[in-house]
């Protein structure tokens, strides 16, 4: 059976962090496993308080599982400070894991996870051990570029990220005007657009779930553009599923990431 790790923060509202990507990994038929980085203090409006684990703690949480199980790609969320990033990158280097890194810094709604030094340090420790960097707007921008107002300023700044190392950049354009668009670049390669349709609520942990059902994807032996493909339509699907079924919470809405294997949501697709 197909095994993916997680490696995020712990999100108590269910619609981000470990809590989307191991629902993910489900609607994937993936064994998901997880590995805790950060306690936070946050619901589907808002994040009041971060409390990233030991670093010794997060290490001895990997060496334990990959002692025991055979993980075969890793999706890296938030990683709140640089000695976390250290962590995970010498453990992602040394395991030899296909590595799907969303660079979560901040919540959809603005709240700082991860202290301005992280930024710096995925650059130098993580990125060139990744196999597909997920970046929206904002991370663009906070990765070390500018943030895109256009297709074309997508393209030129995944290329920039690439050259820093990961084999492929997805990024996202969910926060343009517009329908929302995803551009993926590889190397060598032509680039790739993923059109979406935007749903008319706020949502909650769209980007967390794109990224693990990403590595749904590879842990199940689709290529990169497959991977990406699939995860695309399963994150249209989530969210069209999370308008059907109504509202939870007072903030943004989490998607409905099992919507396949319940009855009534298959009118809309899966």
């Amino acid at each position: 059976m197909p095994v993916a790790l997680t490696i995020a923060g712990s999100d108590p509202s269910g619609g981000a962090g470990i809590q989307a990507d191991l629902k993910t990994f489900a609607a994937f038929e993936v064994y998901g496993t997880s590995v805790i980085t950060a306690l936070t203090a946050q619901s589907t409006s808002g994040v009041r308080e971060v409390f990233p684990l030991p670093p010794p703690f997060l290490r001895a949480q990997l060496e334990m599982l990959l002692e025991d199980i055979e993980v075969h790609v890793v999706k890296v969320g938030l990683l709140p400070t640089p000695e976390a990033v250290d962590v995970v990158a010498d453990v992602v280097e040394a395991a030899r894991l296909i590595a799907v890194v969303d660079p979560v810094l901040r919540s959809g709604v603005g709240d700082a996870l991860a202290s301005s030094e992280v930024s710096a340090q995925l650059q130098r420790r993580l990125l060139s051990s990744t196999h597909v960097l997920t970046p929206n707007l904002d991370e663009v921008e906070s990765l070390g570029g500018m943030r895109p107002k256009s297709i074309d300023e997508m393209v030129r700044e995944g290329r920039r990220l690439l050259a820093l190392g990961p084999k492929a950049v997805l990024v996202k354009g969910g926060h343009l005007e517009g329908p929302p668009i995803d551009v993926l670049v590889e190397p060598d390669r032509e680039d790739l657009v993923f059109p979406g349709e935007r749903v008319a609520i706020r949502t909650h942990g769209t980007g967390c779930t794109l990224s693990s059902a990403i590595a749904a994807g590879l842990a199940r032996g689709l290529t990169c553009v497959e991977a990406v493909r699939a995860a695309h339509g399963y994150v249209q699907g989530s969210l069209q599923a999370a308008v059907f079924g109504g509202p939870i919470g007072r903030g943004g809405r989490p998607l409905h990431h099992l919507h396949r294997f319940y009855a009534w949501p298959r009118a809309i697709g899966s």
